[in-house]
């Protein structure tokens, strides 16, 4: 694949020197080569999205609503082969596959609703001093660089591009070198639409082309979701140009079951929220806390479950969990056994990689894991759990909040009074009550400490890329 990159309206040929392999987790071979964009070329999308940026922030918020439901409905005309490069490419399994074309849709739907709300905002701001009036303007922020990951392509984008689009930003995006392909659907919709010549770019690559985008000085802003490693360096390179960033990092999320819990739904809710995408989630719940009444009834079970999973190749079985993304996720997941058996914690199920082709690991149980334990503290980013019993609220809600991350947490409680106040003590952005792990484009996403900073989805994800005007005018 030479033509991997859409800049200025046109695909073009990679010139960087990085060969970006994309890969079939589930049998760990490269099924697609492209070459990467050279620093030249990022500099040509920059210079593309700034001479795009006048006329597309001029356009009526309904004309930008149009396109954003025109994005909604190509994503849907391309539903079968989206979902199976999905599995492919990530290891999805189908049903992960289709919520997460599901998500990618909603949200360019609901940001062209904002987007046509748009104009209601600009409005006069009373003032308590006579002889003058002010109004309101919200602009675009300008042109936006957008990095998103590699465990939650299409959807990750949807979240930074419509919410962008939709504001009057134009946009340069950079895919994870680990699944450029999905992303290059945008680009083909954009020209499937008509849209001007250098609103959408996408450049891919890797940590180069990276660099080259965060870096640069023609950006208004930077929204980077993905490691507290690369976060730290997309931020350095933002705060020596002064300019916004959006960051949503890494967690190490808690889950908290209480004694009053019916057995059975809290094992579903444990088990969902970390298995799903194979554990591969800033949100995933992988820290278990549970209550001492309950505890001896509800480990057993939650071994079994999942020791009973169906881990497999989701092109060729029907499977709970596929494999994970690439090789250096299996090797860090990999390592992080290799820790916990020199840490000598208890493992009540998995523990190891799987005797297959691909890159699999067995849905792990660590119990009883000590709070200075390394996989208690860090992020795994694998279907790897480690459980903690508690006594009392007040020490499950200090053991919760004892991380150097915020994103998530999930409350696992009978006595819905409490299940609230919990909620509320926890020091995270986003808390789920007796559920899995749903997210909805009403609602924030983002987090706490070092989760990051800023919010996506909602009406704050929107906002993310105005900045607010005042117009003030003397009446004498």
């Amino acid at each position: 694949m030479t033509t991997s990159h859409y800049i200025a309206g046109h695909w073009v040929e990679g010139q960087g020197s990085d060969c970006i392999s994309v890969n079939d987790p589930a049998l760990g071979q490269p099924f697609a080569e492209l070459t990467a964009a050279s620093v030249s070329q990022v500099d040509q999308a920059v210079a593309a999205a700034r001479s795009a940026l006048p006329a597309w922030k001029s356009t009526s918020a309904s004309e930008r609503a149009a396109f954003l439901r025109g994005f909604a409905e190509q994503l849907g005309h391309r539903r079968e082969a989206l979902i199976t490069l999905q599995m492919r490419n990530n290891g999805k399994p189908r049903h992960e596959a289709e919520i997460d074309l599901d998500d990618a849709i909603a949200t360019f739907c609901y940001y062209a609703e904002l987007a046509e709300q748009l104009p209601a905002k600009n409005r006069t701001v009373p003032l308590a001093a006579p002889g003058f009036t002010a109004r309101t303007r919200l602009e675009p922020v300008g042109v936006v660089g957008l990095i998103v990951p590699w465990n939650f392509p299409l959807v990750t984008s949807a979240w930074k591009l419509a919410p962008a689009l939709a504001a009057g930003c134009t946009v340069v995006l950079k895919p994870s070198e680990v699944t450029p392909l999905i992303e290059q659907t945008y680009g083909k919709i954009a020209d499937a639409l008509g849209l001007p010549a250098g609103v959408l770019n996408i450049v891919n690559g890797k940590a180069e082309t990276g660099a080259a985008l965060s870096n640069h000085n023609g950006l208004d802003k930077l929204s980077f979701t993905g490691s507290n490693s690369v976060g730290s360096q997309v931020m350095r390179s933002a705060s020596a140009q002064c300019r916004p960033v959006t960051l949503e990092l890494g967690g190490k999320s808690a889950i908290v079951v209480f004694d009053d819990c019916d057995v059975d739904q809290a094992v579903e809710w444990i088990v969902a929220g970390i298995s799903w995408n194979a554990g591969q989630m800033c949100s995933a719940t992988s820290r278990l806390l549970v209550q001492d009444g309950i505890a001896d009834a509800l480990l057993p079970r939650l071994q079994a479950a999942l020791e009973n999973l169906r881990v497999g190749n989701p092109l060729t079985e029907e499977v709970d969990m596929g494999p994970l993304t690439s090789q250096a996720q299996w090797l860090k997941v990999a390592s992080y056994f290799a820790t916990a058996r020199e840490e000598g914690l208890q493992c009540l199920a998995g523990g190891h990689a799987l005797d297959r082709e691909g890159w699999f690991v067995s849905p792990t149980l660590y119990t009883d894991v000590p709070k200075d334990s390394r996989l208690w503290t860090e992020e795994i980013f694998g279907p790897v759990l480690c459980a903690r019993r508690f006594a009392t609220e007040e020490q499950a809600i200090a053991e919760a909040n004892d991380s150097r991350f915020g994103l998530v947490a999930t409350v696992c409680s009978a006595d819905l009074e409490r299940a609230e106040r919990v909620a509320d003590a926890l020091e995270v952005g986003h808390v789920w009550i007796n559920s899995v792990q749903a997210v909805f484009v009403e609602t924030s996403w983002g987090g706490t400490k070092g989760s990051g900073i800023g919010r996506e989805l909602g009406p704050w994800g929107l906002s993310a890329y105005q900045s607010v005007k005042h117009v003030t005018r003397c009446l004498g």
